[in-house]
Order: structure tokens, then C-alpha cells, then sequence
């Protein structure tokens, strides 16, 4: 018979009760260091521990932590929280130490980590270190490998960071709940030796979705597939920053992928290499140029190129309806269809009426018709030339010759070179030249063709 007591001896997580961490003392457990705003952070160097390259979470920022007795401490508390999607809206989510997605954690590949995690949430959770190898018990599965950290509770999770490589974290309780609500983060374990696959600029994010309905704040939690909202780090173009590298250098995109389907991640103006999944580094015989890397559900992509061109290069999700933001998908093709005379007798009807959706829905990105509360346009964001009608998974990599090192402030729109730039053609335009032989149609009457039906299933 297992019993309480059992369970608790047996599982790797351990967990301090209020009256164990006031036994120990309050100075036991590290700080937790919480973040509200959403503006990238750029990376301090390590404070103490073995030197590594940080990275630059998108959107986001690293966890700190504190040595004692050459163990890394971190304390993450997983809570409700408020974050802006994009300026004019923002989601009541559940995350980690005041953001959804929670902070990066970084350790280096053999360092010994404690992490303390302080459920401040309405019911049970327990944190999955997703791709690590480590203790069965420290797995964070609730029922499987630990009991769940009830409301008000601290566990302890001790584990060495064996592998180097990139990985995430989340819940293994009530998922459906709780990762829809946003709790996810990034973990990345550096080499120890900090000149192993070395580059100049290393970003991280992970993608997410929401279904929330217009006028609302929080998302529904019963939808599979119909999201609304898809996200780079929970945030939507055009609220999500640029990734800024300096012309030369040689960087790295990790992408994390903790949403309900793939997601084909592209570049534009430069090739890329993937060398790296959430099982270790890619084997170099083993890759290719890409431009477009489908990264599944569950899975880590990391990307590597080097900036060479000068320019602002759009980085997207290239499913097309995952760079909208919060579509209707009930509204009916109106492509072709004559609106004359027909929108004047609905406006007797409906003052206020729009005719939209006849010569397609750009015009949708310039109208400036009022929007409910708490909701952002189907397409948006303006760019040096006008509209750039996107949103969703959408952002640029802004590749400049005079950004400084370490520097990743926005250096604002790209100054193109006289004569670089596409243009009107103002000249006559040349008559169309009609198709001749093979495959024309018959200029009268019409194709008789002859249709059997099937009779039976063979064949299929």
C-alpha cells in the first residue's frame, strides 16, 4: 500500500509546508524575483559560477539565481498574471514570477541546480523540465512522479544539468488548463566550455495561442484548434521587438514550440542551418540550407546564419492565418461580390455600416473604425512604406553595420540605398500576348464531356 508518507519519501521533489520553511527560516529560499513589463532584457554576464554565453529571451528576460554551497538556486512561483499582448490589449494568464512565458533559466552543462517552486496558483501544478535527463522523481509528472504542489505549497526540485542544449518547462498538471493559460518557459544548459558553438547574438521565445474573444481578457481553455491569437512569447506583431544583430555576426534563434500545431518558421534574406533540436545538437554532416524550418508541437528548433545583408528581413510563422491577429473565422468570402446599392439600404437599417471584403481585406489594415475594448485589429502595424497588414507570429530581424556589441536597442527602420528600393513603372504597358495551339479552347460552342458514375468501391 502506498501511503502519504510513502509517497513523499519516495518522490524526488520535496515539499516544504509554511511551517517547514519558518522552522528553516525565510532566508532558506532565494528570492523571487518577479517582472512585469514585456520589453526584451538584455543579458547581464554571469555574476559567479562557470563563465557562458547569455542569451536574449524575446520579449522577456532570465531568471536570477544564488549560489550556496556551489548549488545554482532559483525560485520560480507559478501565479496568475496580467500580460500585454500588444499595446491596446492584454491577457489574464497564469505564468511564472510575474510573465507568461516565465524567465529563461540558464545553468551550465554539469552545474548542480535547486529549484524552488511556490504554487501560488488556485489548484494543484507541479513544473516538467521538458528534455532533460535527470532523476525520475524530479520529472514533475503529478501522480506519476510526485504528488501535485497544492495552493500555498513550495516543492524543491535538485537535479545536475547533464546536458548541454535547450529545453522548456511546464506543467504535467491539468495541461489542458494551465498551459493554455500560459505556463511555459525556456531552459537553456550552456557547454562548459563556453567557445562550443559560440555566436555572436543567441535569441530564445516560444510559441504559443490563445483563443480570446474580442472584449474579454481571458482565454478559453476548452478550444483544440480554433486559436485566435498565435504568439511569439506571448506577445503579437506588432508588440513583439525586432531581434537587432550587427552585420557579420553570427546568430543563433532557439524556438520552442508549446502550442496545438506546427508551426513553419521563416526568414526572409538569408539562409539558415538548423543546429540544434530538444534532443542535443545536430550532427554538422547533418545539415542543410534552409529557409523555412517546421518546428512541431513539443519540439525546440535552433537556427543558425550569419547576417550578412544590411536590411529589415521579416522572420514569421508562414501559416498566413497565424500572422492576423483576432480573426473572425465565420465571416463569409465576400471576394467579387457588388456591394452598389446594396450598402446604402443597409445603412438605413444599420447606420455605420462598412462595405468590406470585396476586393479582398487589406483595406482592413488602413480603416480605422472603432474595435471593442480589449482587442486588437485583424491586421496591423505601419512600416516606412505604409500598412505592413500583419500581426500574430510576425517580427524582423534588423541586421545594421553600426550596431554596437551587446547592444539590441531598436535602431528604427532601415535606410535603403538610392536605387534599391522596388518602384512604379510609369512607361506604356505592352498588350497581352493571347495563348496559341495546344490547350486553347474552342472559340463557339462549348466541351462535351461525359461523367460515369461509379458503381462500386473498388479501386478506392
Amino acid at each position: 500500500m502506498i501511503t502519504r508518507r510513502n509517497f513523499f519519501m519516495n518522490a524526488g521533489a520535496v515539499a516544504l509546508s509554511a511551517a517547514a520553511v519558518s522552522r528553516v527560516g525565510a532566508a532558506s529560499l532565494p528570492e523571487a524575483v518577479s517582472m512585469a513589463g514585456a520589453d526584451t532584457k538584455a543579458p547581464p554576464p554571469p555574476p559567479n559560477g562557470r563563465p557562458y554565453n547569455p542569451v536574449v529571451t524575446l520579449n522577456g528576460w532570465s531568471l536570477p539565481w544564488r549560489m550556496n554551497n556551489n548549488v545554482k538556486e532559483f525560485h520560480l512561483v507559478a501565479e496568475p498574471v496580467v500580460r500585454e499582448l500588444a499595446p491596446g490589449m492584454m491577457a489574464n494568464l497564469w505564468g511564472y514570477n510575474g510573465q507568461s512565458p516565465g524567465p529563461t533559466i540558464e545553468v551550465v552543462e554539469g552545474d548542480r541546480v535547486r529549484i524552488f517552486v511556490t504554487n501560488k496558483l488556485p489548484e494543484h501544478t507541479s513544473v516538467h523540465w521538458h528534455g532533460q535527463r535527470l532523476p525520475n522523481g524530479m520529472d514533475g509528472v503529478t501522480g506519476l512522479t510526485q504528488p501535485g504542489i497544492a495552493p500555498g505549497k513550495t516543492f524543491v526540485y535538485e537535479f545536475v544539468a547533464k546536458r548541454p542544449g535547450t529545453f522548456m518547462y511546464h506543467p504535467h498538471a491539468d495541461e489542458m488548463t494551465q498551459m493554455a493559460m500560459g505556463m511555459m518557459g525556456f531552459w537553456v544548459t550552456h557547454p562548459k566550455d563556453p567557445n562550443f558553438m559560440k555566436v555572436d547574438r543567441d535569441f530564445v521565445f516560444l510559441l504559443s495561442n490563445y483563443d480570446i474573444d474580442p472584449g474579454s481578457y481571458t482565454p478559453k481553455i476548452m478550444t483544440m484548434t480554433d486559436f485566435n491569437l498565435f504568439t511569439f512569447n506571448s506577445r503579437v506583431f506588432p508588440g513583439i521587438d525586432p531581434m537587432v544583430v550587427r552585420q557579420g555576426d553570427k546568430v543563433r534563434v532557439r524556438v520552442g514550440n508549446l502550442t496545438m500545431t506546427n508551426h513553419p518558421i521563416h526568414m526572409h534574406g538569408h539562409e539558415f542551418e538548423v543546429t540544434g533540436t530538444d534532443g542535443g545538437w545536430t550532427r554538422p554532416e547533418s545539415r542543410w540550407p534552409e529557409v523555412t524550418t517546421d518546428v512541431a508541437v513539443g519540439q525546440m528548433r535552433a537556427v543558425e546564419f550569419t547576417a550578412t545583408d544590411l536590411g529589415d528581413w521579416a522572420f514569421h510563422c508562414h501559416k498566413s492565418h497565424h500572422t492576423m491577429n483576432a480573426m473572425g473565422h465565420d465571416v463569409p468570402t465576400m471576394i467579387g461580390v457588388d456591394h452598389q446599392g446594396v450598402a446604402a439600404k443597409i445603412n438605413q437599417l444599420v447606420p455605420g455600416y462598412m462595405v468590406m471584403g470585396e476586393r479582398g481585406m487589406a483595406d482592413m489594415g488602413d480603416m480605422q473604425m472603432p474595435i471593442p475594448d480589449n482587442t486588437l485589429p485583424m491586421m496591423a502595424g505601419d512600416g516606412p512604406f505604409g500598412a505592413i497588414g500583419m500581426g500574430g507570429m510576425f517580427t524582423t530581424v534588423k541586421v545594421r553595420k553600426d550596431q554596437k556589441p551587446g547592444d539590441y536597442r531598436d535602431p528604427g527602420w532601415y535606410k535603403h540605398p538610392a536605387g534599391s528600393v522596388a518602384y512604379e513603372w510609369t512607361g506604356a504597358l505592352p498588350e497581352p500576348v493571347r495563348g496559341q495551339g495546344v490547350g486553347k479552347l474552342p472559340a463557339k460552342g462549348g466541351v462535351e464531356m461525359t461523367v460515369r458514375k461509379p458503381g462500386g468501391h473498388s479501386g478506392h
